[in-house]
């Protein structure tokens, strides 16, 4: 039987969500889904958006946009049905993608676009020399109808549709794992719409809030064996099935340019100081990720609860994170709270978090979640080989060079050390140094790809 066609916009207050993939199903969807039981007269629903395949949309369409949340806790699952989604389209469809941001319903966007979905340039603007996005700007300018790939671009025109349609205003939200996200989205989308149109950026500054969130919960891939098992034991067959752990945690930057969900009835957390937590998340979990995730595959694991099980890269984690707490803002006391569940998470073995799926961007998410950590050893004298080995086996796994590794320091200014080397030289040299410590190690060497060394 053919499916029944999505409507463009839904009944009531909504939220327009840009990439429909299992995260944003675990986290922002699970929280307005709670919002309905938790804040009566609640009746926010979601219109998604797929990021770059339509195959999500394809998927939950099957169920009408329901889908089941499986919980994985280390003593078992819980299965939750989730509605909050009542709508699902293919990201490239402009027409259904202009009449959502356009609807004065709708009063919020999020995004959960991965850090390569804002296509900035190594200055944090958007890179106007990246082909997909040229190819985007060029279509627009030329008012070709084709569909648009990059996510700035899709932004501006959404906005621009919203700006014919009247005044109403709107608030987005990043919600993906970069320092200053609303600030990373607002410099891309404005850079976006300078060019499609110069007087859209001043209509953007009056009406639109961008705001920044940090966001928690890990979210593995979906396997078959988890939909065949789902099914079995609820009788339910849905490949849109998510499979994620008891932990959440959504922490929003106030400012709303209008009415919104009460998340907070759901556990998000609203504060106007976002800063420090988002720098506490994204370096005691995601740094220890990306550590555990480099140098346990150069040593063979798959997965986290494998490699933070191995007594040597539990204690590389161990004594990473007590480098990165000392970088951190928040007091000691939320610092170690967060260190004990983070060491709870890691270790449930039912949460198969691959590691090379932590592996990939790396380019891009080394300098949130490493880069600072390490300049923070360096200039305090803490210890910094731990820190330094990160990245090392970052390079050392993907082959690396020295140009890579200057890129991912451009941030960190040369400041001098105590009267001696300017900072980012005394990173270089650790970074080398560590490089060698990995290549003299057996249990390492056996999986080097083996590091450009230029």
């Amino acid at each position: 039987m053919a499916q029944e066609p999505q409507k463009s916009v839904i009944e009531g207050p909504t939220v327009a969500h840009l990439g429909v993939g299992a995260f944003h199903r675990a986290h922002q969807a699970w929280y307005t889904h709670r919002v309905a039981a938790a804040a009566a007269g609640e009746s926010w629903g979601i219109a998604g958006f797929t990021g770059r395949s339509v195959a999500q949309a394809q998927l939950l369409r099957a169920r009408r946009g329901r889908y089941t949340l499986i919980t994985r806790a280390a003593g078992g699952d819980a299965y939750e049905q989730i509605d909050s989604i009542r709508a699902v389209h293919d990201g490239a469809d402009r027409i259904r993608w202009d009449a959502a941001i356009a609807d004065p319903q709708t009063h919020i966007v999020t995004l959960t676009i991965t850090e390569a979905g804002y296509c900035r340039d190594l200055h944090g603007r958007l890179d106007v020399k990246d082909g997909a996005v040229q190819a985007d700007l060029n279509r627009v300018v030329r008012a070709q109808a084709e569909a648009l790939t990059t996510a700035p671009v899709r932004l501006a025109v959404g906005l621009a549709a919203r700006r014919a349609a009247g005044d109403s205003p709107l608030t987005i939200i990043s919600c993906d794992n970069l320092s200053r996200n609303g600030e990373v989205t607002r410099a891309v989308v404005m850079d976006a719409a300078a060019i499609i149109d110069d007087s859209l950026p001043d209509w953007i500054d009056a009406h639109v809030a961008f705001l920044s969130s940090m966001v928690d919960r890990i979210t593995p891939r979906t396997t078959a064996e988890d939909i065949e098992e789902l099914r079995q034991r609820t009788g339910i067959f849905d490949e849109g099935a998510v499979v994620t752990e008891p932990f959440s945690e959504w922490v929003i930057e106030d400012g709303f340019a209008g009415p919104r969900p009460a998340w907070e009835e759901a556990g998000a957390r609203l504060t106007t100081q976002l800063h420090p937590f988002e720098e506490r998340k994204l370096r005691i979990l995601n740094g220890a990720h990306s550590l555990l995730a480099y140098q346990g595959l150069l040593r063979g694991f798959a997965d986290v609860a494998t490699a933070f099980a191995d007594p040597q890269l539990r204690d590389l984690v161990e004594n990473y994170w007590s480098v990165a707490a000392d970088s951190c803002s928040l007091p000691s006391s939320e610092i170690e709270q967060a260190i004990a569940a983070t060491r709870e998470r890691f270790a449930n073995a039912r949460i198969r978090h691959q590691l090379a799926q932590i592996a990939q961007d790396g380019a891009l998410k080394l300098p949130q979640r490493i880069v600072p950590v390490l300049a923070h050893a360096v200039r305090s004298g803490m210890a910094t080989d731990v820190t330094a080995s990160a990245i090392a086996a970052w390079v050392a796994y993907e082959g690396r060079g020295s140009a890579d590794i200057e890129n991912l320091l451009l941030g960190v200014g040369d400041a001098h050390i105590s009267g001696r080397e300017p900072a980012t030289s005394r990173m270089l040299a650790l970074i080398e140094q560590e490089l060698r410590r990995l290549e003299g190690d057996p249990r390492a060497n056996a999986h080097l790809t083996g590091a450009v060394r230029s």
